[in-house]
Parts: C-alpha cells; structure tokens; sequence
C-alpha cells in the first residue's frame, strides 16, 4: 500500500513539472560571463536523435531570479536556440528520456539526464560556473576534494544538532503547542553573534554541497 501510494505522489508530481514547461522562442543562449559564477548555473549533455545526429541540451538557471518577476526558472536550450522554460521544480521531455532540474536555497540540488529505462546521469557544468570549478578541482585533487566534501556534510549535520533543539524550544513556546504539550527548554544556547557566525559557516557548507548537486532537506533545515 505504502509503495503504491509513493507511485501515485511521484507521478503526480511529474505531471505537475511537466505541465509548468512552456515552449521557447529560439533565442539563443547568452555567453557565460566570468561574474555570473555565483548566481548562474549551466549544466549541459549531449543526446543521441532519432535519426542518428547528436543535440546538446543545455539547461541554464538564474538563481536570484529573472528580471522581470523574480521567479527562478530552468530553461532548456537545444543546440543553442530555447527550446523550452520552467518554473522549478522542472521535468522536460528530451530524446531517450528527460532532464530534471530541482532546486534549494543554496543552488541546484538536481540536474540528471533520467532514461526511458530509469538510468540517471547528471548533466556536465559549464567549466567557468561554480560548479565547473568544484568539479575541476575533484578531477585535479580528488583527495582534497573528498577531505572538504566529508568537512562541508559534518559541518551541515552539526547544524542540524544546533538548530532543531532551538527551534524545538520556539515552537513549544507558541501557545497552542503549550497548552497541550508543555514547553521545551533548548541545551543548546548561543548568543546572537554565535548564531550569526554558526549560519554563515552553515551557508558556506551547505553551497559547496549544493556545487557538488548533493545538498537536501538537512541543509534546509541546518539553515
């Protein structure tokens, strides 16, 4: 019963990115530029057609926003021209397949190439992006980049462990919760200057996790 019903939210889910996918117009995709590095992601694999030929699909996202509204959207460019924009969470439909693109606060937590077959493979970053950087430097000191990945997941875990006794203790003291369930004092307590130092370290954790597309709820909720 319960897998069943993890089937049905699943594929309504999908449903609900496929239908957010509206048609490009064709425009092409702008160069990526030096000082996007931060708010700019580009993620990029190339597919095999019907036909024989390859096409490169390239999904680019501003994180802070578009422009006009300040919504975050995903837009998918085939062989350089748009071909299709979503809000996020989005599922566009490619050959052999789909990509989906899933995001947090902290950057991309998803961009995969999925199969008709159920076969998952992540899409390549720009090589100028943060996340081309971050993965340049795996290639080049895997050491090094597996001893700060490990350093970034125990810092996020420990924020865990500061965050929820302290937000635990807030929420106990709303009234309605009090009434019924008591009040909870937190062990746990930093002065406003700590908890300022603590979010920054967690911000900083949590993004080289999000370059690395391996950021989830945790550093939701460690932020």
């Amino acid at each position: 019963m319960a897998a069943r019903w993890c089937c049905l939210m699943a594929t309504w889910r999908q449903r609900i990115a496929e239908r957010r996918v509206r048609a490009g117009d064709g425009r092409p995709l702008d160069p990526y530029r030096w000082w996007q590095a931060l708010g700019r992601s580009t993620f990029a694999i190339t597919l095999p057609g019907a036909n024989g030929s390859t096409s490169v699909f390239t999904v680019d996202v501003r994180q802070w926003g578009d422009r006009d509204d300040g919504e975050v959207r995903a837009r998918l460019y085939r062989d350089g021209a748009l071909d299709a924009v979503s809000r996020l969470p989005a599922r566009f439909a490619v050959p052999g397949g789909h990509i989906e693109v899933a995001a947090n606060s902290f950057g991309l937590r998803r961009c995969h190439f999925v199969s008709t077959e159920g076969e998952e493979r992540q899409l390549t970053p720009h090589p100028r992006s943060a996340e081309g950087r971050r993965a340049a430097l795996h290639r080049r000191h895997p050491f090094l980049s597996h001893v700060v990945g490990v350093v970034a997941s125990v810092l996020v875990v420990a924020g865990v462990g500061i965050a929820v006794p302290q937000l635990v203790e807030t929420i106990s003291h709303i009234e309605l919760f009090a009434q019924h369930l008591g009040t909870f004092t937190s062990p746990i307590r930093l002065s406003a200057e700590a908890n300022i130092a603590v979010t920054l370290v967690l911000a900083a954790a949590s993004t080289e996790r999000a370059l690395r597309l391996r950021s989830n709820w945790l550093d939701e909720l460690a932020g």
